[in-house]
């Protein structure tokens, strides 16, 4: 039960457009394992900053492992190997992000949009439709 509140609360954090957590949504992240929380909270940043600063995306699902681990730290995840769903299309990412002591607010945030995955490489990648 636990798990599927945050995830509802992740989610509705990631459909709304950029602002300040709602209560709903902070206190589902501060629900999870410090770990967890730095790559949800980054992952959901960088949908907002796609959403916002292209917008021709409309990102919907960030995976930071897609093509190859990230380099994390307590407060900081670096991917060149992510992955974003966008209107039933997957795209390669790769962002830097940097939260603060308690993971929950994003401090420092870069990232670049790669090349359309093609469907064939999808299920190799664990990228849904």
């Amino acid at each position: 039960m636990k798990k599927i509140f945050v995830t509802i609360a992740l989610a509705a954090f990631a459909l709304r457009p950029a602002s300040a957590m709602n209560s709903t949504e902070e206190a589902g992240l501060k629900k999870l394992d410090p770990q967890t929380r730095l790559e949800q909270r980054c992952d959901v940043e960088a949908m907002e900053r796609i959403r916002k600063d292209e917008g021709k995306f409309n990102p919907d699902k960030v995976l930071a492992y897609a093509f190859a681990d990230p380099t994390m730290e307590d407060h900081a995840i670096k991917t060149r190997g992510a992955a974003f769903r966008s209107r039933g299309e997957w795209y390669h990412l790769k962002y830097k992000c940097q939260t603060s002591a308690d993971n929950m607010n994003v401090v420092g945030f870069k990232y670049k949009i790669g090349e359309l995955v093609p469907k064939k490489d999808w299920s190799q990648h664990l990228l849904v439709p």
